[in-house]
């Protein structure tokens, strides 16, 4: 069995770019998918480190609820993808239930990489208002993850620019496939 989990973030929900086309992939490639579903994160998260953890604690105890009755051990090949606040619990719920799943993390945030990111690519825009680039490239290159940047777009990997959106989009989901 293949299975492929989709962990969304704040307001990024899996029907947006991202993580549909990351869905859709995954189907076409042979594997069930999961999108999990968020709700309730505290308001004003963003720049507010404390209100950051308390996100990702509840997006991981969410996983946790909604992945209780999934065997992993019965897998072939997992893939976790994860979206901003996801990545951060897509890489603690691998730690507890799932060691070999390979994660892509879309957007990354700094408190990522405070988890074993070993099998992991990352995808970032060098405008994102969520993570300093500079940050996310020394913690890739420290951690040996494999990191695709966007020039000019934001925490979404989308700008001004409808055709560079796809273009972006396009390169992600390739790089995505090789991966998976």
């Amino acid at each position: 069995m293949k299975l492929c989990v989709l962990f969304p973030g704040i307001g990024y929900h899996c029907d947006k770019p991202l993580l549909y086309c990351s869905s859709r992939l995954a189907k076409s490639r042979g594997y069930d998918v999961v999108a999990l579903k968020f709700s309730d994160f505290p308001e004003g998260v963003k720049g507010n480190e404390e209100k950051m953890y308390k996100a990702a604690a509840h997006a991981l105890s969410q996983a946790e609820e909604q992945l209780a009755d999934i065997d992993f051990s019965v897998c072939d090949n997992i893939v976790f993808i994860g979206k901003s606040i996801g990545t951060k619990a897509a890489l603690a719920f691998r730690d507890n239930r799932a060691p070999n799943a390979k994660v892509v993390l879309l957007t990354p945030l700094v408190m990522t990489f405070e988890h074993d990111t070993s099998n992991c690519i990352a995808f970032h825009g060098t405008a994102d208002q969520w993570a300093n680039t500079s940050e996310i490239e020394r913690l890739c290159r420290e951690n040996g993850v494999p990191l695709y940047e966007y020039e000019c777009a934001n925490h979404s990997i989308e700008t001004d620019d409808v055709f560079r959106n796809i273009e972006y989009l396009r390169d992600v989901m390739q790089k995505t496939e090789n991966f998976i």
